[in-house]
């Protein structure tokens, strides 16, 4: 079975049912002393120095098995407390050192999140703080992004080392499973995640990215989508893209998070300023945007997929404002769902869901992670 549901000035359901971590170094999440050093050097190249973002120091907390010292800290403006963890994990041949910051108790149910792109951990700073009473909650610096490591080439970002990635760190960090939720790019992983993978995923939730077969297949159709995933050509381009996103002063950065066509809060929260100093510190680091554009530069070697059909239950949400994917793509996706399928489209929210409309999204996940569901005969 599979709900469709519209949430927005007037609500429309539809009802279908389709036949078918080595030891680590103790930090902050913004290492501070490696930070204020960076700043005073004048980080970036010769652009001006920045603050790092702080994170105050409330004590330290051992990891468990494999996993890491931390730090706990308050992240700045969010009345967030968290752990910052670094993990090497023990499946990887690359030796790639992996960033995450967890709340909740250990011990709990995992539940894993993924970032899109531009972004880092801190896009989940609302879930993190929302869903830390019932789960071990670990939002992910992806391979390249914040303060996990960057392979220079870019044959190192091709979407079977991102899976094994994710398949790995599960492993470090003791778990055999997790409730898994990715945004955008991060989105684009977890659904391969949930496909190759099933027995890791307890139930799956995608916010603003449509089964990739259904990517690949609509934007090969429809002209209109074809022009707004422009940037994934644009970014097969050396060197030039990570050039445009940071002359002055990072402001096509900038502009994508806070402008009226493809920003944030159009109708719901805004980026405070700290927020966007956040961003715009992590991506002005030396070689911070290198990583982050290589994901992209490897996705035509890699789709369509062979194996396709997902047996997670999952729960879709979409934001109809959302300046780069089309609505249509989110109705398509359930075909490729062999299980319970839930889609909820936001009318007033834009891609960046989860920070656009962080009560609305905590609540519809709290929804899906309550309900009984189970595989359809």
């Amino acid at each position: 079975m599979g709900i469709w549901t519209r949430v927005g000035p007037r609500v429309a359901t539809l009802v279908w049912r389709p036949t078918y971590l080595s030891r680590t170094v103790t930090t902050l999440a913004f290492p501070l002393q490696e930070h204020l050093a960076r700043a005073r050097r004048g980080a970036g190249g010769g652009r001006r120095a920045r603050r790092p973002p702080v994170l105050r120091a409330r004590g330290v907390t051992g990891g468990r098995g494999r996993g890491a010292a931390a730090r706990e800290g308050r992240v700045p403006g969010s009345g967030l407390r968290a752990s910052s963890f670094f993990v090497f994990p023990s499946g990887l041949d690359s030796g790639l050192r992996f960033h995450y910051v967890a709340t909740g108790e250990r011990g709990k149910p995992l539940m894993l999140l993924l970032h899109g792109f531009p972004e880092f951990w801190y896009s989940w700073r609302h879930q993190l703080r929302e869903f830390k009473s019932d789960y071990r909650v670990v939002a992910l610096d992806l391979r390249g992004y914040g303060e996990t490591d960057a392979p220079v080439q870019r044959e190192n970002y091709k979407l079977d080392c991102l899976i094994t990635d994710i398949k790995d760190i599960l492993d470090s960090l003791g778990y055999s499973k997790c409730v898994l939720i990715g945004h955008d790019w991060g989105g684009m992983i977890a659904w391969l995640i949930a496909i190759c993978y099933p027995e890791m995923v307890m139930k799956l939730i995608v916010l603003n990215f449509p089964h990739p077969n259904v990517f690949t297949e609509y934007i090969l159709r429809h002209p209109a989508q074809l022009f707004k995933s422009s940037y994934y050509y644009f970014f097969q381009i050396p060197r030039f893209p990570e050039f445009m996103f940071s002359i002055n002063d990072f402001k096509a950065l900038k502009h994508l998070f806070t402008s009226h066509s493809t920003g944030i809060g159009r109708k719901g929260c805004r980026l405070t300023t700290e927020d966007l100093e956040a961003y715009i510190y992590v991506f002005s680091q030396p070689g911070a945007l290198s990583g982050p554009i290589n994901h992209y530069r490897n996705i035509f070697s890699c789709l369509p997929l062979k194996h396709h059909m997902v047996t997670t239950p999952t729960l879709l949400l979409w934001g109809e404002k959302d300046a780069f994917m089309e609505v249509e793509m989110a109705e398509v996706t359930k075909i490729y769902v062999k299980n319970y399928f839930r889609l909820t489209i936001l009318s007033e929210a834009s891609h960046w869901l989860q920070q656009d409309q962080p009560d609305i999204v905590n609540t519809l996940i709290w929804t899906f992670l309550k309900e009984e569901t189970r595989k359809k005969d």
